[in-house]
């Protein structure tokens, strides 16, 4: 089956995945938040992905980092850290 070849512009859903914090945050520029919501218009499963976020947001209410035992806090940076590097290749430092 030929998959249909997308126009730059447009996200397919891995990219929507990567966005929705931003999108839930309403941290996307205007441009990506169309992109966002047009991707939306038309893929039923990250509509479906993008609701499970907001009822998980509604039932556990937001997380600081106060929120977090510094043990649990050093794990989530470590796991950041590795995950970054392994997306970023080797030649490329993660962040601080």
């Amino acid at each position: 089956m030929l998959r249909p070849v997308l126009r730059r512009q447009e996200l397919v859903c891995q990219q929507v995945v990567e966005l929705v914090s931003d999108y839930l945050e309403d941290a996307l520029s205007p441009r990506d938040r169309r992109r966002f919501e047009r991707h939306l218009a038309i893929c039923p499963h990250c509509t479906v992905y993008l609701a499970q976020m907001h009822e998980t947001l509604r039932l556990t209410g937001r997380l600081v980092p106060e929120d977090l035992a510094p043990e649990v806090a050093d794990e989530f940076t470590e796991i950041f850290r590795r995950w970054s590097a392994e997306r970023n290749g080797p030649g490329d430092r993660p962040p601080p």
